[in-house]
């Protein structure tokens, strides 16, 4: 299980004096102990890598998003230390589908429920993230469906 990586990963770090790596894996168990209290009042029941990798990708889009927003802003060293974050929670993800892979997966998905044009292209995207949640950037995947749907 990630919890148990990254549980381990924490471990590792604080014996190697790794500050930057032990302070972001901190962040990490923070926002997964966030979701989990979130997650009590709500339905439940999802799997819990499925609910650590969302965490994740939530946690590499907030600072990809930082990132450029600190290069626009001319501050490298922020910029510089948003990436190290970056690469320490990158090392807990599941290895991410391709492009070429990504597109397989949604030809196989529009066969098989009949999808021909973009009014099916909720079909298509619920079923992408039914089967492949955790693999695939659903916003990039979105573009891609809908450019085979048109």
């Amino acid at each position: 299980m990630i919890r148990d990586e990254i549980k381990a990963a924490l471990v590792a770090a604080m014996k190697a004096g790794d500050k930057p790596a032990t302070a972001t894996i901190r962040l990490i168990q923070a926002a997964i102990k966030n979701r989990d209290i979130e997650a009590r009042t709500g339905a439940g029941g999802t799997d819990d890598d499925l609910l650590v990798t969302e965490v994740l990708q939530k946690m590499l889009k907030q600072r990809r998003e930082s990132i450029s927003l600190y290069e626009q802003g001319g501050r490298p060293e922020l910029a510089a230390a948003e990436q190290a974050e970056v690469a320490v929670i990158e090392r807990f993800l599941p290895r991410m589908m391709d492009e070429a892979e990504t597109r397989a997966a949604i030809a196989a998905i529009a066969a098989e429920i009949g999808a021909t044009s973009v009014k099916d292209m909720g079909r298509v995207m619920a079923e992408l993230k039914a089967r492949h949640a955790g693999q695939i950037d659903m916003t990039r995947a979105s573009g891609l469906v809908k450019a085979a749907l048109a």
